[in-house]
């Protein structure tokens, strides 16, 4: 740990010092509210991303056949996992009261991942704008046309960049193509090679850097600057990225209603997001607080390598300090979440929303994902299996967050939800690799 941190950190944050030594923890965030609110960010976002992803059902049912059962809409499903929950309480020695819960977003249609929601809508947004802006499109047409030649054409004028570990990169790759525009993909040494191969195959540049994450995005953001016709597409800052991931929390509100799966004072809902830079989860946690109040309960997981969110805002810096700083090097199988410095935007959000934050190790993710495949047949890819461990990580370590908002006795009729992020993407023979080292584990 650097000098000028370790004193003053290590007295006012304990924590720290298991976090340097890469131990798990579970950090509770004592600014959550019952009504947070934030300036930065309103549900109006929310809805206009909501009603600009209905414009363009009709374009994606053509240009994704996919998507024709679902009428254009790219969602995810909900199912429970009681195999999974019983082969978690087995190994893991713990009670898990309530139900388990799945949200499948590691096989959303055509990326396959969490970042189909936000990536994917930032780039059906800056097409819409370039589209009306030149009078060839108004709001009120069939947007199937753009799927036409002229659109391929106008829209091959223009550059897409991203900065990415991978899974973004994905989302934004394919859909952008697609359309027809040039992308360009920043990413790290952290990326998985067969993740480079596909956006290669789909037709985007990619360009690697030795650095990490941020390297990438910060290189990406200054090329994309000097470029008058390129939109980078920024996972650290960008609102319509955030309000991309931010409609979940409205169509998950509808599932668990058609579920007849409760969510109040006696039937609390924990939900545990796998967390990178925070776009992601900070976006799904923002709608679902908006939409269900204190009655729902939000914690982050992080590597214990990368735990970038679960510093920034145990210490307040968010940005202005990262893993290096306590002397972690960011190295984990979990690619997409191997980020050393979190999101200022998100985690200024976050500040009075979410509840907590907790670390997994590598070798616990591929413990989980054999686990997965022995009881339920799910693959997920290692960084959606840090959800896995919140539950784990709650009712082992969590009972003064339960007993303080008085959840001790509510937990029988609590529902867990862990959001997995990615996966359906993953090539076979990586799958097979992945499988062979939980052999091991399990």
């Amino acid at each position: 740990m650097k000098n000028e941190l370790k004193h003053d950190f290590l007295e006012q944050f304990p924590q720290l010092k298991l976090m340097a030594a890469k131990d798990t923890v579970l950090w509770e965030n004592t600014n959550r509210v019952k009504n947070p609110a934030t300036s930065l960010f309103t549900m109006e976002e929310v809805e206009e991303a909501e009603e600009t992803l209905q414009r363009f059902s009709a374009y994606l049912k053509l240009a994704f056949p996919e998507l024709v059962a679902s009428n254009g809409l790219i969602e995810s499903g909900i199912q429970e996992i009681p195999a999974m929950k019983g082969a978690i309480e087995n190994k893991y020695g713990v009670l898990i009261e309530g139900q388990l819960l799945l949200k499948s977003d590691h096989a959303l249609p055509i990326s396959g991942s969490i970042k189909a929601r936000g990536g994917i809508y930032e780039v059906l947004k800056h097409a819409e704008r370039l589209a009306l802006a030149s009078g060839k499109l108004q709001k009120i047409d069939d947007y199937g046309r753009l799927a036409s030649a002229e659109f391929q054409s106008f829209f091959q004028q223009y550059t897409i960049a991203v900065g990415s570990t991978g899974n973004l990169g994905l989302s934004i790759g394919i859909m952008g193509k697609k359309l027809g525009f040039n992308v360009v993909v920043h990413m790290s040494s952290d990326a998985k090679e067969w993740k480079k191969a596909l956006l290669r195959e789909k037709g985007a540049t990619v360009v690697e850097y030795e650095g990490d994450y941020s390297a990438a995005v910060e290189q990406g953001r200054q090329e994309a600057e000097l470029d008058p016709m390129c939109h980078f597409i920024d996972d650290e800052n960008s609102k319509d990225l955030f309000a991309g991931y931010a409609v979940a929390a409205m169509r998950l509100k509808g599932q668990l209603e058609h579920m007849n799966v409760p969510v109040s004072a006696t039937n609390p809902l924990f939900v545990y997001l796998p967390c990178g830079v925070g776009g992601g989860p900070g976006g799904v946690a923002y709608g679902l607080r908006e939409l269900f109040g204190e009655h729902v309960h939000i914690f982050f997981a992080e590597p214990v390598a990368s735990p970038c969110m679960t510093l920034g805002l145990m210490t307040g810096l968010h940005d202005a300090i990262s893993v290096e700083d306590i002397e972690l090097d960011n190295k984990t199988e979990a690619d997409g979440l191997a980020v050393g410095r979190a999101s200022k935007f998100v985690g200024k959000v976050m500040e009075t929303y979410i509840s907590g934050c907790y670390t997994v190790t590598d070798e616990e993710l591929f413990t989980s994902l054999g686990l997965a495949m022995d009881s339920e047949k799910l693959f997920l890819e290692p960084s959606a299996h840090a959800g896995m461990f919140g539950p784990i990580r709650l009712m082992k370590n969590g009972q003064s967050y339960l007993e303080k908002h008085n959840l001790a006795d509510k937990m029988e009729q609590a529902t867990h939800l862990i959001w997995a992020t990615g996966g359906s993407m993953v090539p076979d023979s990586m799958r097979a690799t992945y499988l062979a080292k939980s052999r091991d584990l399990v």
